[in-house]
């Protein structure tokens, strides 16, 4: 179990890919190509945000954010375990062994790190609306989405509180850091919109009871970024709107770099193990 500062065992990250595993029954393709979409979206993240680990600002945030990263990462392997079920494939060939164009990450989890304040404006956004969804998806009629949910919501509370708390934190500080949370909204809030646009995979798995509809989301999420931006002293940026594209396979410019360097070892030594 993750502790209140989002500490992750060993054992939780095996329990988290286990509530995928072996006796579930395999997915339909429409319900494998939606915990595709999710568990994507927390591995892009993950893999992000690991690359803070002895960058962050403080020892502490190196920490914090590399328990996010972890809890994340569980939360993929979950899903991508689930969704291979279908086929026969592996997390690890899931991960490791799809080109750009078989990703199905939505583009605000393949936005750059940049700065300390562009990240937790890209975590804000993130874990508000995961939040929203697994709140939702822990009641789907779908047994192992509804567990891999009700296991994750517990964790992603912690992230979006961390976000908030740093927002706050930046927001209400030096002129600079004021003025680098400023940016950073205006950079990362273009990409926000494509996480709550309905898909017709979304609208026919929420007709049974399976997915949530990501327009479902909108006023809640909307609700709490306006508190959080209130208390700030932000506004939402209104600039253009990203038209996406992560979920039909096509992506910003930097998920490529990033997929480079988290398959590299993977496919120069096929097979191996440690």
């Amino acid at each position: 179990m993750s502790d209140p500062h989002g500490e992750v065992t060993v054992d939780e990250l095996e329990l988290s890919a286990e509530l995928a595993g072996e006796g579930a029954r395999p997915p339909s393709a429409e319900v494998a190509e939606y915990a595709l979409w999710l568990g994507d979206d927390a591995l892009i993240l993950a893999q992000q945000l690991g690359a803070w680990i002895a960058r962050a600002p403080e020892l502490e945030e190196d920490v914090a954010l590399a328990n996010i990263a972890l809890d994340l990462l569980g939360h993929a392997r979950s899903l991508l375990r689930y969704a291979g079920a279908w086929d026969g494939r592996s997390e690890d060939d899931l991960a490791y062994w799809r080109d750009e164009p078989a990703f199905r990450s939505a583009w605000l989890f393949e936005q750059p790190n940049g700065d300390f304040a562009q990240t937790i404006a890209r975590q804000l956004a993130a874990s508000v609306y995961w939040f929203e969804l697994y709140t939702r998806l822990q009641f789907s009629a779908d047994p192992t989405l509804a567990a891999v949910a009700a296991k994750a919501v517990k964790e992603v509370e912690y992230h979006r509180d961390h976000a908030v708390q740093w927002t706050l934190r930046l927001a209400g500080g030096t002129d600079e850091s004021r003025g680098r949370m400023l940016r950073a909204v205006a950079d990362v809030w273009p990409y926000v919109d494509e996480l709550l646009r309905d898909e017709p995979l979304t609208d026919a798995l929420a007709a049974t009871g399976v997915a949530v509809r990501p327009s479902d989301l909108r006023e809640p999420f909307e609700e709490i970024i306006a508190a959080v931006f209130a208390e700030a002293e932000l506004e939402i940026p209104s600039t253009f709107t990203s038209a996406g594209g992560g979920r039909r396979g096509s992506h910003a410019a930097t998920l490529g770099y990033l997929l480079a360097e988290m398959q590299v070892l993977a496919r120069q030594h096929p097979g191996a193990t440690w």
